[in-house]
């Protein structure tokens, strides 16, 4: 049999492990599921014969040896920083790797070698990264191939919670990551290019700088900018393009309601707070308010963001309970941030049975037989609950897919790379269909960038 090593079983290997389960015996697969956790690996494999689960730790180097040895194809869904060791023992013992994570630039520094080794090292290959580069360059080459210009490429992508779970003022549930959700936009300017400009957003200004869309079926959505949408337009093939710009989506009004944090410091992860654990929500929200006397925490913070009390942002406050004395955080030396993620988790937490939502958003804007055009794909994917989420399903599925025509013998060419090529790209997105994960593209006279589509 051929023997395929998944290292990590956390929330987005649900649907990964589903389906090389489900392929194991028409394709003669044995698959190795290590984590941490081997109740949670085992709870994976749900007692399957072609399935083995076991804890698996990163940093015990003989044991990361011998299974990677054994291995036909390692998955790796470790957070990003741990895959480099994997990546190494890859090419020591000559086996194909496939991550959901953006390449970085030890992992980007392997190229020379996994090429020199025959190998294929598939990363960015989920989500976003992953069904974003994909998407966008089915129509990008199509576009070339009628011999067409691409002049503008804006891509948005968001996990939001699906209509009928939607049951808080924010319009919004963690779907992913929550530190990632509390520490987005930071690290540096939001950079990109609209009608030939180069733009910068500072982190401090990045979501009141949104755009607004819609996406048929599902009515308005916002995108704030993403932190480097440049380093794409070599990659796509778009030194040329005059607009590139790539952003995450939220449902209108979050942006405005996130920047309350931002403006706080509630987001800062840059210091711990004293005596933290016995804080309670209250006395974190007072640290970032002035000292008076009399005026309550309430009357203060609503004279610093200037919030009315009949202003919704005054209801989304009050619904995260940020003004509860009795609320204690409960977290030893924690910074803002990792607060601020205690307080949310309480509220934004899926419930069982709630669904998730996946929605993507390309706008392409090209010249073909000089006249200006205008596509634009969208795709919606909602989950089944908190385990089988959408964000799941579309970050584990390509994932797999990747990793079986890899196995197979259809992508061959060898290296470091993203799914960027018809080798790749094309069979990926026809089996995601049979998934339902399908692109709805709608083709219309060019609009071009239209300043009046962002908020001040």
């Amino acid at each position: 049999m051929r023997n395929i090593l998944i290292i990590g079983a956390g929330r987005s290997a649900t649907y990964l492990i589903d389906y090389l389960l489900e392929k194991s015996a028409p394709e003669n697969l044995h698959i190795t599921i290590g984590d941490l956790s081997a109740e949670l690996a085992a709870r994976k494999t749900n007692g399957h014969p072609n399935a083995r689960a076991i804890a698996f730790d990163i940093f015990n180097e003989q044991q990361r040896h011998d299974e990677i040895s054994r291995a036909d194809i390692v998955i790796s869904m470790l957070p990003a920083h741990l895959h480099f060791e994997v990546a190494k023992d890859c090419i020591t013992y000559k086996k194909h790797m496939v991550t959901a994570s953006y390449i970085s630039p030890a992992m980007a520094d392997l190229d020379t070698q996994v090429k020199e080794a025959g190998l294929v090292f598939m990363n960015e290959c989920g989500l976003d990264p992953g069904i974003d580069h994909m998407s966008a360059m089915k129509v990008i080459d199509d576009i070339r191939d009628k011999g067409g210009k691409v002049l503008l490429f804006e891509s948005f992508c968001g996990g939001l919670v699906a209509p009928e779970s939607d049951n808080n003022l924010w319009n919004y549930k963690f779907t992913w990551n929550p530190r990632n959700v509390v520490l987005a936009g930071q690290g540096g300017a939001a950079k990109f290019i609209q009608e030939g400009t180069y733009k910068y957003i500072p982190y401090n200004k990045l979501f009141r700088r949104t755009e607004f869309m819609e996406v048929e079926g599902y009515g308005r959505f916002e995108g704030y900018a993403n932190r480097d949408s440049l380093k794409y337009r070599s990659v796509y093939g778009l030194d040329n393009a005059l607009t590139l710009y790539r952003g995450t989506l939220r449902r209108v009004g979050y942006s405005k309601s996130w920047n309350m944090f931002v403006t706080l410091g509630m987001t800062d992860d840059s210091y711990t707070m004293e005596n933290s654990e016995n804080m309670s929500y209250r006395d974190f929200t007072n640290s970032f308010l002035p000292y008076h006397p009399t005026d309550s925490v309430e009357l203060k913070l609503r004279h610093i963001l200037k919030i009315d009390q009949d202003d919704i942002q005054w209801d989304k406050l009050q619904e995260l309970d940020l003004f509860n004395p009795n609320k204690i955080v409960g977290l030893h030396n924690a910074t803002p941030a990792q607060i601020l993620e205690k307080i949310l988790g309480d509220k934004w937490t899926l419930d069982q049975e709630d669904k998730d939502m996946i929605v993507m958003y390309h706008k392409f804007g090209y010249e073909l037989n000089g006249k200006k055009e205008q596509i634009d794909s969208t795709m919606v994917c909602i989950g089944e609950n908190q385990t089988y989420t959408a964000m799941a399903k579309t970050v584990g599925l390509p994932v797999a897919i990747a990793a079986l025509q890899i196995l197979n013998g259809k992508i061959t060419t060898p290296g470091v790379q993203l799914p960027i090529t018809r080798e790749v790209y094309t069979p990926i997105l026809e089996e995601l269909e049979t998934y339902g994960i399908i692109f709805n593209e709608k083709h219309m006279p060019y609009m071009g960038y239209n300043p009046q589509n962002v908020a001040s």
